[in-house]
């Protein structure tokens, strides 16, 4: 039995250069390196320098940084000494990428420690970095634990450069000095990144996306967001919470202003907890001996399990492509890149198993400068990393939809509508003519139409949250359901006349709008995508008078909360902002209600009877005096007689 040793004398007994260090590894060997920001460059820098000395020397990596060592030595000459394998390419650009492609290894990141742990990957050494060793001598893995915990567990023999720069970082974080075999001293600054290059279609998306987050949120973030877009997502929320993959810079801001309090998680309450930190150096101060953070190994924090645990998961990431059925690619992108199979795939399903828990994937509509689209008829040039059954919200700045639980005609429907505008009709005719969609499908008025986000707006009216917005053609079926739950009387004080039928074709006018001759802003309650739809206010430019001829309706349960006023007024400033000159109604004198809404507007209301109609109308420039209001409604309900 081998004779116990103080781990401070173990210290100095293992204490050695890096070249006498790595003498101990061998051609043909497997070597895991420490991944990301936390790369030991020294050491790496010391193994470039005895390549010589080796020919297939296997290199496992997680993610690299592109100004990293190991990435420049990657592009060198040295194929025939080193083979690296990665599990994703992180911020490689896409030439690197196409060079090295063979090489990558997909895999959810949730099960790369069971494949060192099992055997299956056999580790014979692993180069990390670590913080100086405290009083007991445990040395923190600082801003990279993820898989380098499991490859110091498992290697035969690991190489463990002491960085003081390194930042101290709790959780299961820590390996022992007698759990290592060589010792190198050796300061290096900390492998940084730049942000990302702002990108305004993103921050049109983040505020698309940030209705979607609840206060007491528990969020995942994915590195390719840019730190003004999380900023406009998550600014304006309370209480917070974090489980990610990774940290980044935008996430400490948010937790330095009071967003972040990680008080409502309902699992690791109080703690932001991740895998590993990628950023500035000021991040990397604001994890040292933090005690409100904590780090854990990839196969507890990307395991779905662990994920659905917390309070209303939100996962945000980013997405190459996506086809009309549904398939997600996330391959590494140009300047949004660090993206991949990773731990995409582990949050998604862990958020859907969380209780309210969200995936949301975000990207932009178009690539290379706007001549391709990223929404696709179908995926062939990449590989699908989300099947179409996990996919739920997706987000480009064109819109939000939900593709959970939807037909394949929906999904089509709910894509084209984000797609960009100049690709529409290419998406929607290749739909139909890959049987996707009816072939008597129209997509007229919304083929070029541009979400109007302004108009949006959540109201609490008697405790109900009550979403007011633009009508989208995803919403043919709610409101479908609205009108065929109408009582009949209602019915009969919109259309005019008895209704039993409300087909598709019969209403489109209501959901197939451009946003700007014809708009429909819709009142509905419920989760985006399986709303109910409440209430329907429209309006239809007549281009000759260049006034817009208003409609609306309320379901009877929802009358008398004044949902019908707000759904006007959203009308008039639509209508404004559009140039439209006024508004003008059709009515039966009998209609107390419509005849009583549109009085309610600070214009003077002109009425006129046509035989068994009343025809009401304003011009915006003609505001109407304290006293006209109700002198001119009382003259409408005289005209009734």
């Amino acid at each position: 039995m081998a004779k116990a040793t103080y781990w401070a004398d173990s210290y100095v007994d293992k204490l050695c250069t890096a070249q006498e260090a790595l003498k101990h590894i061998r051609p043909g060997q497997r070597v895991f390196i420490g991944s990301s920001c936390a790369e030991p460059q020294h050491l790496v820098k010391a193994l470039s320098d005895i390549s010589e000395r080796f020919t297939d020397l296997e290199i496992v990596r997680l993610l690299s940084i592109e100004s990293g060592p190991l990435t420049l030595i990657a592009n060198t000459s040295h194929s025939q000494q080193f083979k690296i394998r990665s599990f994703y390419l992180g911020s490689c650009g896409p030439d690197i990428i196409r060079k090295n492609q063979k090489f990558i290894t997909p895999a959810n990141l949730s099960q790369i420690p069971h494949l060192f742990k099992s055997g299956l990957m056999p580790l014979n050494a692993a180069l990390i970095q670590a913080t100086p060793p405290d009083d007991f001598g445990w040395m923190s893995l600082g801003i990279s634990v993820d898989i380098n915990l499991s490859a110091c567990e498992t290697a035969d023999i690991v190489i463990c450069q002491i960085n003081p720069k390194m930042p101290r970082v709790l959780g299961r974080s820590f390996i022992h000095v007698n759990d290592v075999d060589f010792i190198v001293e050796h300061e290096d600054p900390l492998l940084t990144i730049q942000p990302l290059p702002e990108d305004e279609s993103f921050n049109i998306i983040a505020k698309h996306m940030s209705r979607l987050i609840e206060d007491g949120s528990t969020i995942q973030t994915s590195l390719s967001l840019t730190t003004d877009a999380i900023m406009t997502a998550l600014s304006d929320k309370n209480d917070i919470g974090i489980h990610s993959q990774y940290l980044s810079d935008a996430m400490m801001h948010l937790f330095s202003i009071g967003v972040i309090t990680n008080k409502k998680k309902d699992f690791n309450n109080g703690k932001l907890v991740a895998g590993a930190a990628v950023g500035s150096s000021l991040l990397y101060e604001f994890l040292d001996d933090n005690p409100s953070i904590e780090f854990y190994p990839s196969d507890y924090i990307n395991n779905p399990g662990i994920i659905g645990r917390h309070n209303k998961m939100v996962t945000l990431n980013t997405a190459i492509a996506i086809d009309l059925t549904g398939q997600v690619a996330a391959d590494a992108l140009p300047l949004n890149n660090y993206t991949g199979i990773n731990g995409l795939l582990d949050f998604t399903r862990g958020a859907a198993m969380s209780k309210g828990g969200k995936s949301i994937l975000m990207m932009a509509s178009t690539m290379d400068h706007g001549q391709k689209s990223r929404i696709v008829p179908l995926l062939t040039e990449h590989a699908v990393v989300v099947p179409r059954g996990d996919v739920q919200f997706v987000v480009t700045e064109y819109g939000l939809v939900n593709l959970f639980g939807k037909t394949l005609q929906e999904r089509v429907m709910a894509l084209v509508s984000i797609a960009h505008p100049d690709f529409r009709n290419e998406l929607f005719t290749t739909a139909k003519e890959m049987g996707l969609i009816d072939s008597d499908r129209k997509f007229k008025q919304a083929i070029k139409g541009v979400y109007p986000l302004k108009y949006e707006e959540t109201i609490v009216i008697k405790d109900i949250p009550i979403t007011f917005r633009p009508a989208k053609p995803v919403d043919e079926r709610f409101i479908q359901e609205h009108y065929y739950t109408m009582n009949p009387g209602d019915i009969v004080s919109r259309f005019f006349h008895v209704k039993k039928s409300f087909a598709y074709d019969q209403i489109d006018t209501t959901y197939e709008i451009d946003y700007i001759n014809d708009l429909t802003i819709v009142a509905t309650i419920g989760e985006l995508g399986f709303e109910k739809i409440i209430a329907v206010g429209e309006y239809f430019r007549n281009t000759i008078i260049n006034m817009a001829e208003v409609a609306y309706s309320v379901s009877k349960e929802y009358q008398g909360m004044g949902i019908a006023d707000i759904l006007q007024k959203k009308l008039i400033q639509a209508a404004i902002d559009n140039g439209i000159k006024g508004l003008i109604a059709y009515t039966s004198p009998h209609n107390k209600a419509m005849i009583s809404l549109f009085h309610k507007q600070p214009y003077k209301v002109t009425t006129e009877k046509n035989e068994d109609m009343l025809i009401l109308s304003c011009v915006f420039s003609d505001p109407k005096a304290d006293d006209d209001g109700g002198k001119a409604l009382g003259d409408a309900i005289l005209s009734m007689g």
